[in-house]
């Protein structure tokens, strides 16, 4: 039988403030750094709320399984300072060619939307709203990345999360569409 210690979830080891960066390096839970990959771990978990309203549309599941796996490159990334992550963890690999199917993916959704006129509220059906608040904290996130400052990270995870945001904004209004809920205009 297992040590029943090996598989407890708390370490204790966080208990006076602090964490783990993948380097070995301790920092303060409040350390921008932290905040950040943190912004991109609440992302995926309204991701993970997007999909539980999205049972129906299978194209966008599938989609969100594959970004929740791509955040988790984003976010070992952003707890890597050394940047040696990627080189030693094939997982946490993040390229163009992520910006680029998430753009093509952009592209796909818009011929399901009339045309953009007018600034429009948040809202809709369960899944678009869900998709826009989704959008909000990917923003959110985005701006903590970028708050680290120039060299802190891999210019790729900044216009990845960019790129994001964009398709989260776009599958909000397609999940209305496709629930007949109509937008409301600002």
């Amino acid at each position: 039988m297992a040590d029943s210690t090996s598989s407890r979830i708390y370490t204790k080891t966080g208990d006076a403030g602090d964490t783990g960066l993948f380097d070995g390096t301790r920092v303060q839970k409040s350390d921008a750094r932290v905040d950040a990959y943190g912004e991109v771990d609440e992302l995926s978990a309204c991701l993970g709320l997007a999909r539980a309203h999205l049972t129906a549309q299978p194209d966008m599941v599938d989609l969100l399984n594959g970004i929740q796996t791509t955040l988790f490159a984003v976010g070992a990334r952003l707890a890597d300072p050394s940047h040696r992550i990627s080189e030693r963890v094939g997982k946490a690999l993040l390229s163009e060619s992520h910006v680029t199917a998430l753009e093509q993916r952009i592209d796909q959704f818009e011929l399901e939307v009339p045309p953009l006129r007018r600034f429009i509220l948040a809202g809709g059906s369960e899944a678009g709203a869900t998709l826009h608040l989704a959008r909000a904290v990917c923003r959110r996130a985005e701006r903590r990345v970028v708050s680290l400052g120039s060299g802190a990270v891999d210019p790729v995870v900044i216009v990845y999360l960019n790129r994001l945001s964009d398709l989260l904004f776009v599958m909000a209004r397609v999940a209305n569409v496709r629930a007949g809920v109509a937008e409301i205009e600002w």
